[in-house]
């Protein structure tokens, strides 16, 4: 199981996978879809925890790992596991695609005229289950971090050429209203436009995901010290856009900053000074680090460059 896949019950709810791997046989996840009539609908954070409270709380989890209140599925309540690869090969062979799905094909095909390998991609998101519409985003990934910054580079020879555009400001406008971040429009934008993981093909705006399959590591868990802010100096960012992010710093007590929220993937390049608000952890090792995206929204988390290269 991993990041980015989903996974759907018998009551016909749909999880998105939040982490590679078990906890006490569950997968951590969150409720993104539920089933009203024929159709798939999105539900939002606080939505989907008022339903699982007071219909469904056998999905309620809190994980003495992360020290986080979460939702999972145990393995055994597991109904449909949707795989992003597989659910592309599906799209890519269809006799009559929809208009998103069109779109979909035609990235891939200039993504393989760049020299992309079909097998290193899935796609996400609404795609993955049949959920999309019209107005629907492209959230595609790429598994394997030296593939997904090949993809970075495509995107942007690509955009370059003209074959794929950038964000227009309304394009941007949309983005920045949806993750309702701590940061400025401008600083959003900025700090997004430099990552090229994303673009639009024919008006309609994809992202790329990066998905490393990781080796089982040893479990170490984590204890929430609160709220804080800081500055430090970026020393390793090579796993900047991970899941979770994660950037190693130079700072006197603490050694890492983890991100488990989209909006600060990439955030900041090696050398780069960065400020840094959210939660401070310490390891079941005595190792401590910044915690951001403690909540889905994070709100009053945030991760920005204020001393670039």
């Amino acid at each position: 199981m991993l990041a980015k896949d989903f996974i759907q019950t018998k009551e016909d709810l749909v999880f998105a996978v939040v982490e590679q791997g078990l906890e006490n046989g569950k997968v951590l996840c969150f409720l993104r879809y539920i089933k009203q009539g024929i159709s798939w609908v999105k539900v939002a954070t606080d939505q989907a925890n008022q339903l699982l409270q007071e219909d469904y709380p056998q999905y309620l989890y809190f994980s003495a790992v992360k020290s986080a209140r979460l939702h999972a599925v145990s393995t055994a309540d597991i109904y449909i596991h949707h795989q992003p690869r597989r659910q592309l090969q599906l799209i890519l062979t269809k006799q009559n695609p929809d208009a998103i799905e069109r779109d979909l094909i035609a990235l891939c095909q200039l993504l393989v005229q760049q020299g992309s390998q079909i097998t290193n991609l899935g796609v996400t998101g609404s795609l993955l289950i049949g959920a999309q519409n019209a107005k629907s985003d492209i959230d595609l990934v790429v598994y394997g971090r030296k593939q997904f910054h090949q993809h970075r580079d495509y995107i942007r020879e690509l955009t370059a050429e003209g074959r794929l555009q950038q964000l227009d400001d309304t394009a941007w406008q949309e983005s920045y209203q949806r993750r309702m971040c701590d940061l400025s429009y401008a600083e959003y934008v900025w700090h997004e436009q430099r990552k090229y993981n994303k673009a639009l093909i024919k008006q309609r705006k994809f992202d790329l995901n990066l998905i490393e399959v990781a080796a089982p590591q040893i479990e170490i868990t984590y204890q929430k010290q609160g709220e804080v802010v800081i500055q430090a100096k970026v020393t390793d960012a090579q796993y900047a856009y991970d899941y979770p992010a994660k950037f190693i710093i130079d700072h006197p007590t603490i050694n890492e900053v983890v991100c488990y929220t989209a909006t600060y993937t990439g955030q900041a390049e090696q050398g780069e000074s960065i400020e840094v608000s959210g939660q401070l952890e310490i390891s079941s090792t005595g190792q401590m680090r910044m915690l951001v995206g403690s909540s889905r929204e994070a709100q009053g988390e945030y991760i920005k460059v204020i001393s670039h290269l």
